[in-house]
């Protein structure tokens, strides 16, 4: 029993235990000024919510627009040194918040931070698909998705610290942050290249290869993919919003939810990834997901008119099946993402990745909720009804990626892109809808920050 937590709570690699203090790093520093952000903008800027709301959307945009071109950085100088630009960036940023004290300011610093959180996004994984070996990425992203909601966890409790101290602590907070980017990007620098950061005498070239814009099965897997993560609107807001409005439950029964999240998080998502090895195998964690997601409609609608003890067990009930729908999610889209993705151009594809994910689910706050509040038992059957066909879609929509791949991408780059081909494994086939030989494995891999 023992040996077997030992070997659980193990990283699956050096390289992966390395990547995932990168992970534990960014989240502490992240979490430390996000779980107090509404705070900090209130009390220390003094912005009203609607200023805050302008402010973020603005931000949001910016980093839409930019999505496409940081991707297209991160090909042309390499994943590593954008990563480790990124985090400097960053780092810097975060000093200047103590000194904000106007709505322009605000402005100004939000849509700067969102363009570098971009470049910095992209470079990640991009590095990540590159650097660790393809038997490994599933299960080395799924220590390193433990790891970021450890850092996470450190991060609130950190930022909670900071606000039980009261505002003359709450306005140098962002220092912290700013000191564990700093240290992350002299980390990162120390991580091995990966292959498109190594260097040659010539100079550097457009990467081969249609840019990602023009794959159109991408910009769909990505698209859907957006849309089942709008689970991440459920737990996030529908839910909390429908427990204190419509529900007898006691309000601070979110709190503990968040937390039940948040422990499974850090658990499971090695559990969850494992036997997913290709696209075949992502697409059944896909269903899986969804299924889980339309239970959780189900089981929140119930509590509508349920009281007492059975309101808060049916919360949790719903919050663990939520969970569960999220920890499938997230190991299928490392395999998509591996698999469906051109090697030559995978911070391009990362790029265009955040604008497919972004029109996937910025609707889906304002839709949920009025589904939710304003339809009732038919609102909530409407989500999980949009949850459904969004999983039903993703599989002709991944096919069609195969189909591209094939008629785009050199046979022998198309090795690369398997996530899940083993070093000693026989020769990649000729084409991606190929059988491979009787007894040939494969192993797969593949986000809202």
């Amino acid at each position: 029993m023992l040996t077997a937590l030992r070997t659980y709570v193990t990283p699956p690699s050096t390289l992966a235990g390395r990547l995932s203090v990168q992970s534990l790093l960014f989240a502490t520093g992240e979490g430390a000024f996000l779980a107090g952000s509404a705070v900090y903008f209130g009390v220390i800027l003094g912005l009203s919510l609607g200023q805050v709301g302008i402010g973020l959307t603005v931000a949001a945009i910016a980093s839409f627009l930019v999505a496409v071109p940081a991707g297209k950085l991160v090909d042309r100088f390499g994943p590593k040194r954008m990563w480790s630009l990124s985090a400097v960036l960053q780092g810097a940023l975060f000093l200047a918040w103590p000194w904000i004290d106007s709505f322009p300011q605000f402005i100004a610093l939000a849509v700067v931070m969102e363009l570098a959180g971009s470049l910095g996004g992209a470079a990640h994984a991009a590095y990540v698909l590159d650097v660790l070996p393809p038997a490994e990425r599933v299960e080395s992203r799924a220590y390193m998705y433990s790891a970021l909601n450890v850092g996470f966890s450190i991060g609130a409790f950190l930022s909670g610290g900071a606000i039980a101290f009261g505002s003359d602590v709450l306005r140098w907070a962002p220092i912290l942050t700013a000191v564990l980017f700093l240290v992350n990007a002299a980390a990162i620098l120390r991580l091995p290249n990966a292959s498109h950061d190594v260097r040659s005498s010539e100079p550097r070239r457009k990467p081969e290869g249609p840019p990602a814009i023009r794959n159109r099965s991408w910009l769909a897997v990505t698209f859907l993919t957006g849309v089942l993560w709008s689970n991440q609107v459920l737990l996030h807001t529908v839910i909390p919003l429908w427990l204190v409005i419509e529900t007898d439950a006691p309000h601070e029964l979110v709190a503990l939810l968040f937390a039940t999240n948040t422990v499974m998080c850090i658990v499971l998502p090695r559990l969850t990834s494992r036997g997913i090895r290709d696209v075949d195998t992502a697409l059944r964690a896909v269903r899986l997901s969804a299924i889980f997601f339309a239970l959780t409609c189900l089981v929140t609608l119930a509590t509508h008119e349920t009281v007492g003890w059975v309101t808060i067990v049916l919360f949790f009930v719903g919050h663990i099946v939520l969970t569960w729908a999220e920890l499938y999610l997230s190991a299928s889209g490392w395999t998509f993402e591996a698999e469906l993705m051109d090697p030559r151009r995978r911070g391009d594809y990362q790029g265009v990745s955040e604008l497919g994910n972004t029109l996937g689910r910025f609707w889906a706050p304002a839709v949920y909720g009025f589904l939710a509040m304003e339809w009732g038992a038919f609102g909530w059957l409407t989500i999980a009804a949009i949850v459904g066909a969004a999983a039903a879609a993703m599989h002709p929509a991944t096919r069609a990626g195969r189909r591209y791949l094939e008629q785009h991408v050199p046979a022998d780059v198309l090795a690369d892109a398997r996530a899940g081909a083993p070093e000693d494994a026989p020769p990649p086939p000729t084409t991606l809808t190929e059988p491979l030989d009787p007894g040939t494995t494969v192993t797969d891999t593949p986000m809202p920050r």
